[in-house]
């Protein structure tokens, strides 16, 4: 168990960039979902022993990760957001570079492991390759075969799908997933497909906080009735913001028109508006948003739900915070 307890850093300026994060986080796959500068960065680098939190406590399996960060991580596997390599070395001398660094070694010595490691992650075939070459996908490949090095049990991610296309992606998901079979692999990432494909469990940050911690099914459960979807002409938009309770969670052209789902938890939606199912990115959007489940208590103001997330509850469109999105 990855056990966070009020967590807090402050850069100078001063800037928080995380204010109390409270979290624990089971064996297996978990994400940790914002959109980009909401604090996961800050707190991965944090767990990794990269960075020093400014207060607060972190554990793994009951030993922590602050006082000490040089005490865990040899059961400690990361993947930075941005990862270095040297472009003129070949991956198997990328790799075994790595290695000697990390200080880890096996039964065989330094170059089966190596082997082995590439194999695991499908790249032996391209061990002799320069990593110039190599894709953006084969890459990320590279780095989780220096993540996985030693059989830590807490591997870090990082944003790992930013920039891969469909097909790389959907092999990193396989790879991801056969690793979190026995060991915690937390996923940071803005991409909701991400959360949605790989993890039972996740949590959503924005601006510091955490603002929810749930499961993809009981997020959508949260929406049941209240996403509605229809097209409204193009510079018309602005006009369903006008009305209380009314929340814009996608919209996207087409055939010139907008068209555009809503969040609309009382009374009639607009004409010509239909139910559809909710998405997780539907509630994605609204959770950053300030809205949480359980706000939708009788009698409750929607604002004072908003206060109580200590975020303002502005309404906005989905735009260039998620790279990914479901249907």
């Amino acid at each position: 168990m990855l056990s966070i307890r009020d967590l807090v850093k402050v850069y100078p300026g001063p800037v928080a960039a995380l204010q109390g994060i409270d979290l624990d986080v089971p064996e297996g796959m978990f994400g940790l979902l914002g959109p980009n500068g909401a604090g996961k960065s800050t707190l991965m680098r944090i767990l990794a022993g990269l960075l020093e939190a400014t207060s607060g406590s972190a554990t793994l399996d009951g030993e922590s990760i602050l006082d000490d960060p040089a005490r865990v991580w040899g059961r400690l596997g990361y993947l930075p957001q941005d990862f270095g390599f040297f472009p003129h070395l070949t991956g198997a001398k990328m790799l075994k570079y790595l290695l000697r660094l990390k200080g880890v070694s096996g039964p065989g010595g330094l170059d089966a492991l190596c082997d082995q490691l590439l194999e695991k992650v499908n790249l032996t075939y391209a061990a002799g390759r320069k990593v110039k070459g190599y894709s953006g996908g084969m890459r990320q490949r590279l780095g989780i075969a220096q993540a996985i090095a030693g059989d830590p049990r807490l591997i870090i991610v990082d944003e790992p799908t930013a920039g891969l296309d469909p097909e790389e992606r959907l092999r990193f998901y396989r790879l991801l997933s056969e690793l979190a079979e026995d060991r915690i692999v937390l996923l940071s990432t803005h991409i909701v497909e991400d959360v949605a494909v790989l993890c039972p469990r996740f949590a959503v940050v924005r601006r510091g906080r955490l603002v929810a911690n749930t499961t993809p099914a009981e997020a959508r459960a949260w929406l049941a009735g209240t996403i509605y979807e229809g097209s409204v002409p193009v510079g018309t938009l602005h006009e369903l913001l006008r009305e209380t309770g009314r929340c814009v969670t996608q919209s996207y052209l087409v055939e010139g028109r907008d068209r555009v789902r809503i969040h609309q938890p009382e009374g009639e939606p607009p004409a010509g508006f239909s139910p559809v199912p909710p998405t997780l990115e539907d509630a994605y959007l609204l959770m950053i948003q300030g809205k949480r489940p359980g706000d939708r208590r009788e009698g409750e103001d929607a604002a004072e739900a908003g206060n109580r997330a200590e975020m303002p509850a502005a309404v906005a469109v989905s735009t260039g915070e998620i790279a990914g999105g479901l249907s």
